[in-house]
């Protein structure tokens, strides 16, 4: 193999794991009446409450369009308070219900859940490795990132 085919292997490999570990969630919080991809619109909510829609797009690496639609849905079904900024009336801050703060425990405990599985037989060092390299790939393309969708770092 060599490094091109390694490194598009790596990129790919990633890809699975997180389409494979979405669509397992996908399945379990269709209990909680929830929708594709929202769980991690919720927790980053409930995790930084008082968030901009600027914010949580730029936090999660999504779309402003998407990320508002995502919003607007889940206001609608409950999920998510808006209120008007105090300091800025032109945005908006984001907040969880009770509702969203009572499956948010559910949503936790099943992250909980596929980290143990994905880090089944990893000893620490191999935990620290693996942090460390998914942070200087993340890194190298969120300049990128950054520039086409016009955000500010």
């Amino acid at each position: 193999m060599n490094l091109i085919q390694l490194n598009n292997y790596i990129l790919r490999e990633i890809g699975a794991l997180s389409r494979t570990i979405h669509t397992i969630v996908e399945i379990k919080f269709k209990e909680l009446n929830l929708q594709k991809g929202q769980f991690i619109y919720i927790t980053r909510v409930c995790e930084h409450p008082g968030i901009n829609l600027i914010q949580l797009s730029s936090l999660l690496k999504v779309d402003k369009t998407t990320t508002t639609k995502v919003i607007q849905k889940l206001i609608k079904e409950g999920f998510i308070l808006k209120k008007k900024n105090s300091d800025d009336k032109r945005s908006y801050q984001l907040y969880p219900t009770s509702k969203t703060l009572k499956i948010y425990e559910e949503i936790i405990k099943e992250e909980n859940r596929n980290i143990e599985i994905c880090f089944r037989n990893f000893d620490d060092d191999q935990k620290k490795s693996v942090l460390e390299l998914i942070k200087k790939m993340k890194k190298n393309v969120e300049t990128d990132w950054y520039q086409l969708k016009n955000y500010k770092e």
